[in-house]
C-alpha cells in the first residue's frame, strides 16, 4: 500500500510554472464546486453545486460561472436541487449530470486522459464511496483517482505558505471547517487527519440561511422560498457579536440610536434583478461599536432629511439583532434548542481526543477554513469563547485562511503538483480487478 509522503514545499515551489497538469482537482463541496488543474493556484471555476429553476423556466437549468455571477439573472423563488446533503453525496445521478456539464462544457476536458484529486468528507460511508468510485471510472473514465479529506489539504496548504512556522515545524494543527453543510474540528498530524479525534457539528451555512428566512418570514416579509437572496443578505449583512448583552440592548433602541439597523431592497424584475443593501455605510455601523455608554452621539442623532429616507416604491425589509443571532447559531446552537455543542466546545472535545503531548501545539495552531468563517470577527470570537475551557498554561492562537473558501482546493492543487502523486493514486485498471472496497484501503489512514 502505497502512503502519502509528508512532503511540504517553500513558498517558491507552491505552484511551479509548467505545462498544464494532467491532474483535475475537484473540492466538491455541498454549496459549491471548485475545479481546475493541479499546480494553479486557483481553480478555473467556482459554480454552485446545485441545479435551480428560476420562475422564468419550465426546467431546471446548470449552473455556471456566467450564470452565478450575472446581473441580469432573475432568481426570485428559484427551485434548487442538490446532490449533497449534510456534507453527504445522496444523489449520485443529479451529481453526475452537474460534473458532465462541468467537464464537458466549463473545463472542457476528456476526463480519460486525467487523473482526478476529489475531496470527501471524513466519516462518509461506504455505500456513497462506491457510488462516488462508480461516477470517477465508470461513468467518467478518468485515468485514476486520488481521495483527499478537506483537514489534511488545509494542513499541507498553511503549512507550506508558512515553512518556518509552527504547523510546518510541528507537522501537526487543529482544522476548524465551517463549511455548507456542517462544521468540523479536525486534528491533522503528519499530514493525516486523526479520524478518532474529530468532531462535528450539524450546522453549517446552509442551516444559517434556513434560520435567517424564519426570522425575516417571521418580522417583515416572507423570503422561506429564496435560498439564493437570504444567502446574499447573510453574507453582506450578518457579523458575529462580541458583546451580546449589548447588541440586544442596541437593537432595542428606535430609530438612529439603532446602529445594528440596516435597510435590504428586495428585487423588483424589472428595474433590478439582485437584492441590495440600501445604505452600506449604515451597515458598517456596528463596526465602530465599544462600549453602550461611549457611543459618539453625532452618529446616532437624527437628521431631518433621514425621515423622508423609506421609498415606498420598494419592497424592502429592516434587520437588527438578526445580523448577529443567525452567526450566534455556531457558538451556542443549544440557545436555540438544539441539542448540538457549540464551536468552541467541539474544538475542546477535538483536542482532548489526542494524546496529551498534542494539546498545547492544536492550540496554537487553529486554521480556519470554510466559507461561514467569513462572518466579521469570528475568529475574535471564537478565541473569547475558547479562552476559559483552555488551560492556562496553553496559548490559544487562531489563523483564518487568506481565501477559506478556497483553501481546500489550494491543498489539493499543492498535493497534486507533487511528483510523486500518481504513485498515490488508484487506477482503473485497479478499480477494475480489484474493486471500490480494496482500492479504498489505499486512502485510509
Amino acid at each position: 500500500m502505497t502512503k502519502m509522503k509528508s512532503t511540504f514545499y517553500t513558498p517558491t515551489q507552491l505552484y511551479p510554472f509548467s505545462d498544464m497538469s494532467n491532474v483535475v482537482v475537484l473540492d466538491n463541496g455541498g454549496g459549491s464546486i471548485k475545479a481546475g488543474h493541479g499546480g494553479e493556484r486557483d481553480p478555473l471555476t467556482v459554480i454552485p453545486n446545485c441545479l435551480y429553476r428560476p420562475l422564468s423556466s419550465k426546467k431546471f437549468l446548470h449552473p455556471s460561472p456566467t450564470t452565478s455571477a450575472s446581473a441580469s439573472e432573475d432568481l426570485t423563488s428559484a427551485a434548487v436541487r442538490r446532490p449533497i446533503d449534510r456534507g453527504y453525496l445522496i444523489n449520485p445521478d443529479l451529481q453526475r449530470d452537474i460534473w458532465n456539464h462541468l467537464f464537458s462544457s466549463i473545463l472542457r476536458i476528456n476526463p480519460s486522459n486525467f487523473n482526478l484529486l476529489l475531496t470527501e468528507p471524513p466519516f462518509t460511508l461506504p455505500s456513497i464511496q462506491r457510488a462516488t468510485d462508480e461516477l470517477v471510472f465508470e461513468e467518467f473514465g478518468f485515468k485514476s483517482l486520488f481521495i483527499a479529506d478537506s483537514p489534511k489539504l488545509v494542513h499541507l496548504y498553511e503549512a507550506s505558505r508558512r515553512p518556518y512556522g509552527l504547523v510546518s515545524k510541528a507537522q501537526c494543527s487543529l482544522v476548524v471547517d465551517c463549511g455548507f453543510s456542517f462544521t468540523h474540528a479536525a486534528p491533522v498530524f503528519q499530514n493525516f487527519t486523526l479520524n478518532y479525534g474529530v468532531k462535528r457539528i450539524d450546522l453549517g451555512g446552509k442551516a444559517l440561511t434556513n434560520y435567517l428566512k424564519e426570522l425575516v418570514s417571521y418580522r417583515s416579509v416572507n423570503l422561506s422560498d429564496e435560498s439564493f437572496l437570504m444567502d446574499d443578505v447573510k453574507e453582506k449583512l450578518c457579523f458575529v457579536s462580541l458583546n451580546m448583552t449589548r447588541d440586544l440592548q442596541i437593537a432595542r433602541k428606535r430609530g438612529r440610536d439603532n446602529l445594528l439597523r440596516c435597510t435590504y431592497v428586495l428585487p423588483d424584475g424589472i428595474n433590478h434583478t439582485k437584492g441590495f443593501v440600501k445604505d452600506p455605510d449604515e451597515a458598517k455601523r456596528y463596526q465602530n461599536l465599544t462600549n453602550v455608554s461611549g457611543m459618539d452621539q453625532s452618529e446616532v442623532s437624527e437628521k431631518p432629511e433621514d425621515r423622508k429616507r423609506v421609498d415606498l416604491t420598494r419592497n424592502e425589509f429592516d434587520l437588527t439583532n438578526e445580523r448577529f443571532l443567525v452567526p450566534e447559531m455556531i457558538f451556542h446552537p443549544a440557545d436555540l434548542g438544539m441539542n448540538q455543542a457549540g464551536l468552541a466546545e467541539c474544538i475542546v472535545r477535538a483536542v482532548n481526543s489526542c494524546h496529551s503531548l498534542l494539546h498545547p501545539v492544536l492550540y496554537q495552531s487553529i486554521i480556519l477554513t470554510g466559507g461561514s468563517t467569513l462572518f466579521p470577527r469570528f475568529a475574535e470570537r471564537l478565541e473569547m469563547e475558547l479562552r476559559p475551557l483552555v488551560p492556562d498554561e496553553y496559548q490559544v492562537k487562531i489563523t483564518t485562511q487568506e481565501d477559506p473558501i478556497l483553501g481546500v482546493w489550494r491543498g489539493g492543487s499543492l498535493l497534486a503538483s507533487n511528483p510523486d502523486f500518481e504513485s498515490m493514486c488508484v487506477t482503473k485498471s485497479e478499480y477494475e480487478e480489484l474493486g471500490s472496497a480494496r482500492c479504498r484501503k489505499r486512502f485510509f489512514q
